[in-house]
């Protein structure tokens, strides 16, 4: 929900020799709610959804979303509505996101028709070659439910897939600790059951390799993260 360090971000990657690609995973009301709206009941949990920018009109479309979600849409976490996303789709590539995402959400839910929906509108919003159903492995048991429903919508509607890796610790043996600090900052017990877990020791910087063999059977989705990075060229002024 927020552009800090994209700068501090883009020189270490350059200077590492590295493609800078410059987004935000961004909070999307949910049922079409304005994200001026604050119920409890409603507003709480929003959808996640992947922007990334293609130009500099897509950057600069960016920083007025994660402005506005601060300045108009706060309410647990930074957040826009559909009519905002629209506005500002120009440059712009979209990724429907985790399972959190509308799209996966409805799908888990067996709303099929209420996910095929969502995917149109935001099909609609940046156009079919610039919104992706994402995919992820973590090995749980939701996207053994989900994935499956994700590529036959991909399919069912022409629209592209990418696989995707929800990083969270760089090396898989870092989970441990990953699961300590998730207990100081929520100021809870590991034996404590009704605390935050991850569910899996996946969420690890995965090399090409990893995510080749993971994803093996739809090598169509794995080709489509170098056409993301390809399309997307936003880089700062040398005055930066």
């Amino acid at each position: 929900g927020v552009m800090h360090g994209v700068i501090e971000f883009s020189d270490a990657c350059l200077d590492a020799g590295i493609k800078p690609i410059i987004g935000m995973e961004g909070y999307l009301t949910r049922r079409g709610r304005s994200m001026r709206d604050r119920d409890g009941a409603f507003d709480r949990n929003p959808h996640h959804l992947l922007l990334l920018a293609m130009n500099q009109t897509g950057y600069k479309n960016l920083m007025r979303l994660a402005t506005l979600s601060q300045l108009e849409g706060f309410y647990y976490r930074p957040r826009v509505d559909k009519d905002l996303l629209a506005s500002h789709a120009e440059g712009l590539i979209a990724l429907s996101g985790c399972l959190k995402g509308e799209v996966a959400f409805y799908l888990e839910k067996e709303a099929e028709e209420a996910a095929e929906q969502a995917a149109l509108e935001y099909a609609t919003f940046f156009g079919p070659d610039r919104f992706y159903i994402e995919i992820m492995d973590h090995g749980l048991p939701q996207q053994k439910v989900v994935n499956p429903r994700l590529i036959e919508l991909a399919k069912k509607l022409g629209l592209p897939l990418v696989v995707t890796n929800d990083v969270h610790y760089l090396e898989k043996d870092d989970a441990e600790s990953h699961d300590v600090l998730l207990c100081i900052q929520t100021n809870k017990k590991l034996t404590d059951q009704d605390r935050i877990r991850f569910g899996s020791p996946e969420f690890y910087f995965k090399s090409s390799l990893e995510m080749a063999e993971l994803f093996k059977d739809i090598p169509e989705a794995l080709q489509n993260t170098t056409s993301i990075a390809a399309r997307c060229d936003f880089t700062f002024p040398a005055s930066q």
